[in-house]
């Protein structure tokens, strides 16, 4: 018996060394992906028309861009900030269903859902100047300068040549639990992509190089259930002041417009 044992406890420590390796590799990989959380502080608080049913936002110069959806109620608009006074607007026709919106030099470019088909307008006249086709659904939109960054609905990011509207490149998603699907509304904030997680209460924070979720931002309780009474307002719309580093925030049908400041979670 003695010498079964001294045959068999090198390879029973060994073994147990695997498994204790095999443990904390896992645990040192699972903690590396681990994504910091980040929450909230409401700093300014405006109004937002209660009707417009949010699918793209974008703020540059001092004004406020928004996309809304719905077969015929789409638009975009131009809005005031501080009232929630539409400025100007241009109507998309009856068979189009409006998604995201970006901004790209002097233009506009807008998505639409199932109908394969993006629009660009001149940004001061609102004036359509072209359109062009995707292959995919179109959801939420955003540039980072270079190329246009599109999402459809699952946990891709197809980047477009903001002239030919090709596909350069495509990335997937991935958090700690794999694959993030319905990415919805996206914005392009300091080298990272920000997007809506559709139907959730949850923002991502993406690594546009890899893919990688680098942070998540929870905006439980932003909406107030007396402004919402009916359940139906979904959190969708980010914009970002670039020369004032402001965060904007909204949702669909949501009678208010956020800015906010992201605070890390304990």
């Amino acid at each position: 018996m003695k010498r079964v044992i001294k045959i068999w406890l090198p390879v029973l420590i060994v073994a147990a060394g695997a498994v204790l390796l095999a443990f904390f590799l896992d645990l040192r990989a699972r903690n590396a992906d681990k994504a910091p959380v980040y929450g909230y502080k409401i700093i300014n608080t405006y109004p937002h028309d209660r009707n417009a049913f949010t699918q793209g936002l974008v703020f540059e110069g001092g004004v406020l861009y928004e996309g809304t959806g719905h077969l015929g109620r789409s638009e975009l608009r131009q809005v005031e900030l501080e009232t929630g006074q539409v400025l100007q607007f241009s109507k998309l026709g009856l068979e189009y269903f409006g998604e995201g919106i970006t901004i790209y030099q002097d233009k506009i470019i807008q998505l639409t859902w199932k109908a394969g088909k993006g629009f660009v307008y001149d940004k001061e006249s609102f004036k359509l100047l072209a359109e062009f086709s995707y292959p995919t659904q179109g959801w939420g939109v955003t540039c980072d300068g270079e190329n246009l960054i599109m999402s459809d609905g699952t946990a891709m990011l197809y980047f477009l040549n903001p002239h030919t509207f090709e596909i350069v490149k495509r990335i997937k998603v991935r958090g700690g639990k794999g694959a993030i699907e319905k990415l919805n509304e996206l914005e392009y904030i300091q080298g990272q992509v920000y997007a809506n997680v559709w139907e959730t209460n949850h923002i991502v924070r993406v690594d546009p190089q890899t893919g990688k979720v680098v942070g998540w931002v929870d905006l439980t309780g932003l909406l107030k259930p007396e402004d919402d009474p009916l359940g139906i307002g979904v959190l969708n719309g980010i914009a970002y002041d670039a020369e004032n580093d402001r965060l904007f925030v909204t949702g669909k049908f949501w009678p208010r417009l956020f800015e906010i400041q992201l605070v890390l979670s304990e």
